[in-house]
């Protein structure tokens, strides 16, 4: 970032020589000197010169200080590293690594951009004109031509630029609506319906039992003819524990009328009964009433802890200005020391105390500060320390905080310090790691389509258009690539970011899906996941779709969104079915168990920091964003906001911002994800905002692909080769994996038919690459491609076939022995005599057959007949 003039060690040295007068250093010199003057005068000799050269150099090594090459000595001796001077954060205890002398010297590399001024600071070139101020004096945002936007693109009135696409879509996209005003009355075009409320949609999405204009025109049976729309809309797609929003969605039936607007329409909260508490009981805000004396007794009894706000204990007598006498009482601080008796035991006015300044005498003990009070005194701690015992203070290690860095944090003697990862660079003014590179979009999901922003909404613009009900997203940064899920399809598409717009998308997963509500890429391993929460599943297929294999199935489950950290081998996803969690386990399938059990209601969508190991995730319920570390620990609520965070969907993470959706909001905001401070609308006027990624090449860090190596391609591998957790040293890079029905062979590489999945169909097995027709696409299939199961060549399968020669005599003699014992039995009870009762009282009505059926509801017995006993009479 920056260079030192002269010597890496010019700046220090100059410092030293403006101090090297001091005693002992200078005393030293001219001792040298005139020793060295002396030997000189008595030799004589070229031999004595080069002693003298050597002891002069001795001399000036005493004078040089103790610090390496790498490092700059403070005015008071100490040494930091050359990197911390003039970063806008002083290291030295007396500043001299931020001082004027000190960064004048500063010269910046011709990649970087030089702010001048008082305190000269070096910032990358690409950070002018970017936006935002990075230099102390503004310097880098000073000069700037004005922001001109492409031919192809509309110019909103504050200098933003938009997508042509955009201008008179009766949506808001420019934040001052200068792309809505003086709008023509829309004309639909021939491949398009006119809603009734002037807007225009696809032709195809017309009567398709899906409401696509705002006011459901498209669904009208005028339009519709005379198909049954109301017998279609009449499924209840949810659950009998769910409630059917009429907005179409499935929430918790215990959230309906709980005082919290969980649907996007709010029709959970309509035509609610209000509770009415007694003249005894709290209510809290949710409706809920309490016992009154529950309000104030320091525990928490309504779920928004409302009963806990405003409680006062008049009893506590705390605070500096507070004195609480050896008798109870509780007076001022003033009145300690006035020579009155307001204690009923004399304490406030003790003789020995009173005017007594105890830190005079070797500062009281302590080993920082000492505060003389009225009565005593305390010892007290600087900045970066704490009081260990009474008296001595030791350092904090504020690296112990995971959030006092974004990325490394260094702890130093009273404070510390914060570093970038490789590919950031430390802003000393806004105190954040900025990443350096390539240029950083958002990628987010709008019911129809999916678009493309940078973080200043310099660019905006519809990557993907005239989609039907998008919802999961994510992106394969190295290879350009987008991955999304339509929910109304109930396929999986990916396309080439470059290549889009177009009306010609690759499809990867096109049957056996349901609801696919979360969607990641290992772009290590060129796998995708995906979360069903219909089916309550967790899959993964290779990018091509072509193998593909389910991992995780639990009922009652509903996984939502998922992300993956390839380079350890883990996967985390959201599940809100009863109760609500967040899992993890290895890419693999193996080692899941709950991570997050408590305080957690709705989860929705999840993301991975992998510079800090933090987890990221909202709650559209608790209306907040959370984090955890990967390990289930310091867990931390980042921000509780009820307006902005009225029901979340999904977030990103980029630099030190959170970037989250809202579909009651309708729009997209960011914060700062370590205080949840300084929140900012990115976005808004959106149809139905779901998912966003973020797209930056530091987003998803090269890893070793196990699985390919030069000597054992698909790590020897049948079908899938899937990277391992990474839990100790000792763990497994990968290991192999077979589709459903099949399972793995002694030798844990190659499949064979799963025995009970046999059984069970009675029909062959056959082996399906899901993924449908695809064109376009070089390396994918065109065609669904059925292979049976004898084109796995299982090396298995020949001693399958030996063991069916041993075991089937077996089973034909011992089938045929059974034959003979029943034929034996049956003689056996006929030629054997037996006496008939004809008295009904001991007539046994046991003897007819009991059957045990199974049906919808369980295991049931058949009606039981009765037996009269007068019928036999008469």
């Amino acid at each position: 970032m920056l260079q030192m003039t002269g010597a890496p060690r010019a700046v220090a040295a100059g410092l030293r020589e403006a101090r090297v007068s001091s005693g002992d250093t200078e005393d030293r010199g001219q001792r040298t000197t005139a020793w060295a003057g002396a030997l000189l005068e008595g030799a004589g000799s070229m031999r004595l010169c080069w002693s003298v050269a050597l002891l002069l150099a001795s001399a000036g090594a005493a004078v040089e200080d103790k610090c390496e090459r790498n490092e700059f000595q403070c005015q008071d001796g100490t040494c930091i590293s050359y990197k911390w001077v003039c970063d806008g954060s002083a290291e030295c205890q007396d500043s001299s690594d931020e001082s004027q002398e000190t960064c004048r010297s500063v010269t910046c590399k011709l990649e970087d951009f030089s702010c001048g001024g008082r305190v000269n600071r070096c910032i990358p070139q690409f950070w002018r004109c970017d936006g935002q101020v990075d230099c102390e004096n503004g310097s880098d945002e000073q000069g700037c031509p004005p922001k001109t936007c492409s031919p192809d693109e509309f110019r909103c009135h504050d200098g933003k630029c938009i997508a042509p696409g955009f201008v008179c879509d009766a949506d808001w996209d420019c934040l001052d609506g200068s792309d809505e005003a003086s709008c023509p009355t829309p004309t639909c075009g021939p491949s398009s319906f006119q809603c009734n409320s002037s807007t225009c949609i696809p032709e195809l999405w017309v009567c398709d039992s899906d409401d696509d204009c705002d006011d459901g025109s498209d669904e009208w049976p005028l339009h519709c003819g005379a198909r049954n729309i109301s017998a279609t809309r009449g499924e209840n797609p949810c659950s009998a524990l769910e409630f059917h929003c009429r907005s179409g969605e499935c929430i918790h039936s215990s959230w309906r009328c709980d005082g919290g607007p969980d649907c996007k329409d709010k029709s959970d909260e309509e035509n609610c009964a209000k509770n009415t508490c007694r003249p005894d009981e709290f209510q809290c805000s949710d409706g809920t009433c309490i016992h009154g004396s529950q309000q104030c007794d320091k525990e928490y009894d309504c779920k928004d802890k409302g009963d806990e706000l405003g409680c006062i204990n008049v009893t506590l007598c705390q605070g500096p200005d507070k004195f609480k006498c050896h008798s109870g009482e509780c007076i001022t601080m003033d009145k300690v020391c006035n020579s009155v008796r307001d204690c009923r035991d004399w304490s406030d006015e003790p003789l020995q105390e009173c005017g007594t300044n105890e830190c005079l005498d070797d500062k009281g003990g302590c080993s920082h500060i000492c505060n003389d009070l009225k009565i005593g005194y305390e010892c007290l701690c600087p900045k970066g320390f704490r009081l260990a015992g009474q008296r001595r203070c030791e350092d904090i290690d504020e690296c112990q905080d995971p959030d006092a860095c974004s990325h490394l944090c260094v702890n130093l003697e009273g404070s510390f310090k914060c570093e970038c990862e490789k590919g950031f660079q430390w802003d000393a003014l806004t105190k954040a790691c900025k990443a350096t590179g390539t240029i950083a979009y958002l990628f987010f999901t709008n019911r129809h389509e999916v678009r493309k922003m940078t973080l200043d909404r310099r660019e905006y613009t519809s990557l993907i258009p005239n989609l039907k009900n998008v919802v999961a997203l994510d992106m394969e940064v190295a290879s350009n690539r987008v991955y999304w899920s339509d929910l109304s399809q109930r396929k999986i598409y990916s396309t080439q970011i470059d290549r889009a717009p177009s009306f010609s998308y690759d499809t990867i997963i096109g049957e056996n899906l349901q609801a696919p509500d979360g969607l990641a890429v290992d772009w290590v391993h060129s796998n995708i996941y995906w979360t069903d929460s219909i089916l309550g599943t967790i899959s993964v297929a290779d990018t091509q779709g072509v193998k593909r294999k389910t991992l995780f199935k639990e009922k009652g489950s509903k996984p939502r969104a998922i992300v993956v950290d390839p380079a350890h081998g883990f996967m985390y996803w959201t599940d809100w079915g009863t109760p609500a969690k967040i899992k993890k386990g290895g890419l693999n399938g193996v080692d899941v168990y709950s991570l997050v059990t408590e305080d957690i209601q709705w989860p929705n969508g999840i993301t991975l920091d992998l510079s800090s190991g933090r987890l990221y995730w909202v709650d559209s319920k608790l209306h907040s964003i959370s984090s955890i570390d990967v390990n289930g620990q310091n867990r931390k609520t980042v921000l509780e906001d009820k307006k902005m965070l009225a029901h979340p969907f999904s977030l990103a993470i980029f630099e030190d911002k959170v970037f989250w959706t809202d579909i009651i909001n309708e729009a997209i905001f960011s914060a700062n994800r370590l205080t949840g401070s300084d929140i900012n609308l990115m976005a808004e006027n959106l149809l139905s905002p779901e998912d966003i990624v973020l797209f930056h090449n530091l987003s998803q860090p090269r890893g070793v692909n196990w699985c390919e190596r030069p000597t054992l391609p698909n790590g020897g591998c049948q079908y899938l080769c899937l990277p391992a957790p990474q839990i100790n040293p000792h763990s497994p890079k990968f290991t192999c994996a077979c589709p459903d029905g099949m399972l793995l062979a002694e030798d844990k590489r190659n499949c064979f038919t799963d025995p009970d999945s046999v059984v069970t169909t009675r029909r062959p097995v056959h082996m399906t690459a899901v993924g449908p027709k695809r064109t376009a696409v070089p390396g994918l299939t065109t065609e669904t491609v059925t292979t049976p199961l004898q084109a796995l060549d299982d090396p298995a399968s020949g001693r399958s076939v030996g063991a069916l020669y041993i075991v089937l005599p077996i089973v034909l003699l011992t089938v045929l022995c059974f034959g003979t014992f029943l034929l034996w039995k049956n003689w056996r009870l006929k030629s054997i005599n037996s006496i008939h009762f004809d008295n009904p009282v001991y007539q046994k009505t046991t003897e007819d057959e009991v059957h045990i059926c199974h049906s919808q509801d369980g295991y049931t017995y058949p009606s039981r007949q009765m037996v009269s006993l007068d019928d036999d009479v008469a």
